[in-house]
């Protein structure tokens, strides 16, 4: 794909932006769950893994060596692992109590997603043997 990097990169950007948002609230407890507020919860801070791994991502997709685009999708595959964790541990229902899912939430995933299948798609040119 032709613009795969740079889709890749504004992915992984709004990833990382998603994290401040509000990702689920329990309505009876008052809690509002985001990356990086999580307090009443055990979840810690979700967001931090994102950021570090969508900036090793970012500057993966930068750099045009056949070493950084293979090292980028063993990154992307991860961050896709922990955004899927993130929606199953912030979305379930715990003691009887649902909470309410924000569209952060589900915009963390497709980021994620999006991140995966551009790192799948690099942008290299193929030199020929000589």
């Amino acid at each position: 794909m032709k613009y795969s990097q740079q889709i890749g990169i504004a992915a992984a950007i709004g990833l990382v932006i998603c994290c401040f948002f509000p990702w689920s609230i329990v309505i009876s407890k008052n809690l509002s769950i985001s990356g990086f507020a999580a307090e009443g919860t055990s979840f810690g801070r979700p967001g931090l893994f994102h950021v570090i791994f969508c900036s090793a991502a970012v500057l993966f997709f930068a750099i045009p060596r056949i070493w950084a685009k293979r090292t980028n999708v063993f990154i992307g595959a991860i961050n896709l692992a922990w955004a899927i964790r993130n929606y199953v541990l912030v979305s379930s229902c715990m003691l009887g109590e649902c909470p309410e899912k924000q569209p952060a939430l589900y915009a963390i995933l497709g980021c994620a997603i999006v991140i995966q299948l551009m790192v799948l798609f690099p942008s290299m040119p193929v030199g020929e043997r000589k």
